[in-house]
This record gives C-alpha cells, structure tokens and sequence, in this order.
C-alpha cells in the first residue's frame, strides 16, 4: 500500500481528499461543540443532527449534474475547478465562527456540501482511470481510512478550538489553511481525459438525479451494491450525531471526553477498511460485507444495552473521570466495533460497484450511490430528528439501529451477487 500511497496516479488524489474531508469535518464538528455546549441549550440535539442534514442535502440534489460533468470532462480539471471555488465556503465559515453566528455557520455547511457533492463522483470514479483493478481494494480502503482520519483530526482541531474559549483565529488559520493546500495538491491530480465527451450535461438536476436513478435500477447488482452502502453511510450518520448527544446528558462528559469518542471511532473506521481491502487479498471478494454487517449490529445493540442503566453525575465528568469506570470502557470498545465493523463493511461493496459500472458512466455511476447515500442519510437524520423529539432514550435508539443492522446483514446475504473479479 505504501508504494500506492506514494505513487502521482494516486497520492495527490488521496492528499486532496483527505484535506477536503478535513475542512468539511472540522467546520461540522466545530458547529457541534458550539451547539451542544455553547449556544444550543435544551434544542442543541435537533440542532446536531438538523446539521448533518444541512451538510447531506446537497448530495441528494448534485450528485447527478457532479457524475455528468466528472464523465464529460477530464476528472482532474473539474476537481481543481471545485477546490478553487471552494475557498470562497472558507472564508464565509471563518466570518461566522468570527461572530459566533450558527446561521452564517449553517450556510458555510450547506456550501461544502455543495462542492463534496459535486466531488464525490470525482473521488471514487477516478480510481479506475488510475488503478489497476488488483489495486482498487487497497485504494479505497486507503480513501475511506483517510475520510475517517480526516473526521478524527478535523474532529480534534475544533475540540481544541472549543476548548481554547472558542478562539476564531485558530479556527480561520486551519480552516481557510487547509482549503488552499487542498487546491495546491489538487493540480497534481494526473489527467484522465473525458470518459464520455459527448454528453450533454443537464441544467435540469431533478432530471438529471431521476435518469441516474433509472439507470442505476437497471443493474440489479449495482442497486445492491448502492443499497448497501447507503445503509452504511446511513448508521454512520446516526452514530456520529448519537455520540455527543449521549456522551453529554447521560455521562455529563466534557469537550475532550466527545473529541476522543470521536478520535476513536474515525480510527476504527480506518482499521477497519484496512481489514476489509486484507480480506479481499487483491480480488473483488463480497463475502465480507454482510458478516460485518452483522457484527456492527450485534455491537449496536451492545452499545444500547451498556448504556441502559447509565444516570448522569452530578458534576462534570473530564477523560480521567470517565475511564475510572469499568462500564464505561465497555461503551467505548462497543463504539469502537461498530465502527470496524462498518470499515469492513463498505470497502467490498464499493470495490464492486467501481468494477462493475461501465467505462463509460462510471461517474455517473457513482453520482448515483451518492444520490442513493444522501437520501438514506437524510431519511436518517430526520429519523433520529422525530425519535429524539419524541424523547426516546439513546438506549432505546442505539438498540434499534442494530436490529435494522442485522436485518440488513440477513439481507446482503441473500441477495450477494457473484464476486466480480
């Protein structure tokens, strides 16, 4: 993997989506920790996880026009025209972490995830053009290990911006810092040329979202493929809103108790990509998924079950507080395999989906999944959105996620299709 790591067909993209998921994730967790322990009081859960959908929503509407132009066009320039334009987002994110506003915050938000929507189909349909497909199962375990390492520095950087009183200076340094590097390494993506120059790229999006839709339908094994991936995004969205919510009103835990659980499970996330590209041993092998699958729903319901019996202490609750207690080490290796589990879990079945979409659309392909993720992740969060309102119990909410897991798991199983390659 190091010599893939440090190869131009394939490093520079792997740098410029990892400072990308850096920058979403930074402001995103940056917005949380002013939410949940700032501004947000009684409402500061919806106000999490209305954030998320803020981020998610873009993908629902873009993804089809971002899969058109990454197919008419040379992948490598549509993505240094992205992270250009990009560094405009920053600097309205750096204004509204200067005034303290949630709703300047909120539309920097929506603004990244207009340019992640539009690079996605750039991120993954580009490794094909780059890799051999022996090497497609390292190289997005590579890209999804980093996505995660990204999240947990990210998530780092605004605890320790939290925690030094909010201060927007160091906010606006790495923020904005890190949307000029991205498009610096950006121009060292190597060209790929236009996958299909004769397409017409649809002003339309409703049309263009709907006609990837149909076409990704007509391939009964990409659909299974694009199903089961959202799934993943789709717990992972539920988790990560679920963590600080639950971290804070049932353990009374601080800033640096949130920022490690987050720390931990972008980690395990990593390792556990890493274990499913091992698992495959070179080749598109889709037997590891649905048995992931079953293990992040058996740590679900674990994780539910270890916080049943948890009741808030009395006084704020720092890292050495929090691991003094047996039970709660049991919260956090819950935690932790779950999210391997699904590190596992979304390596094989993107591999295939690359492998499987034609030449041609593979883009468009890919634009497709994310359509299909963003709608799964929206439908999520506002689940999560009506169950918190409703005032179910995080216990309660965790225990269901690993029923829909296991069932999910049940289902991959019977519909897997014969290994690709």
């Amino acid at each position: 993997m190091l010599e893939l790591l440090l190869s131009r067909r394939f490093g520079p993209l792997f740098v410029t989506q990892f400072l990308a998921a850096f920058s979403d994730n930074f402001l995103k967790n940056a917005l949380v920790f002013l939410l949940v322990f700032k501004v947000g009081g009684a409402q500061a859960e919806l106000l999490v996880t209305l954030a998320g959908a803020v981020f998610i929503l873009p993908f629902f509407f873009l993804s089809g026009l971002g899969g058109e132009l990454a197919d008419r066009f040379d992948k490598a320039a549509v993505a240094r025209w992205l992270k250009l334009i990009e560094i405009g987002p920053a600097l309205v994110a750096c204004l509204g972490y200067a005034l303290g506003s949630v709703p300047i915050l909120y539309a920097a938000l929506f603004a990244y995830g207009v340019m992640a929507a539009l690079f996605g189909p750039i991120k993954y349909g580009i490794l094909p053009d780059h890799l051999a497909a022996r090497d497609l199962p390292a190289g997005n375990a590579l890209i999804e290990g980093a996505t995660f390492v990204a999240i947990l520095t990210g998530t780092i950087a605004g605890g320790l911006v939290a925690q030094a009183g909010g201060g927007w200076g160091l906010f606006a340094v790495l923020n904005l810092g890190f949307a000029v590097a991205c498009y610096a390494v950006s121009r060292s993506i190597p060209p790929t040329g236009a996958a299909a120059p004769g397409l017409a790229v649809r002003a339309n999006l409703l049309a263009s979202t709907a006609a990837l839709i149909r076409e990704l339908r007509q391939d009964g094994r990409l659909l299974v493929m694009a199903l089961a991936i959202s799934h993943f995004w789709a717990v992972g969205v539920v988790v990560m809103a679920l963590v600080p919510s639950f971290l804070k009103r049932l353990f009374h835990a601080d800033e640096a108790v949130v920022t490690l659980h987050f720390a931990l499970f972008a980690l395990a996330i990593g390792v556990g990509s890493l274990i499913g590209a091992r698992l495959m041993a070179g080749r598109i092998r889709l037997w590891p998924a649905p048995i992931a699958g079953a293990v992040m729903g058996l740590a679900a319901l674990d994780l539910g079950w270890s916080l049943a019996g948890i009741s808030a202490p009395a006084l704020p609750m720092g890292l050495a507080a929090f691991f003094s207690e047996p039970a709660h080490w049991r919260v956090s290796a819950a935690l932790a395999v779950l999210a391997m589990a699904g590190g596992a879990y979304v390596v094989p079945t993107f591999a295939a989906a690359q492998v499987w979409a034609p030449v041609d659309r593979r883009a468009r392909v890919v634009g497709a999944v994310n359509v299909c993720n963003a709608g799964f992740m929206v439908a999520a969060s506002l689940a999560l959105a009506g169950m918190q309102a409703a005032g179910l119990a995080p216990a309660v909410i965790l225990a269901a996620i690993g029923i829909v897991n296991l069932s999910a798991a049940l289902w991959l199983w019977l519909k897997l299709p014969a290994d690709p390659a």
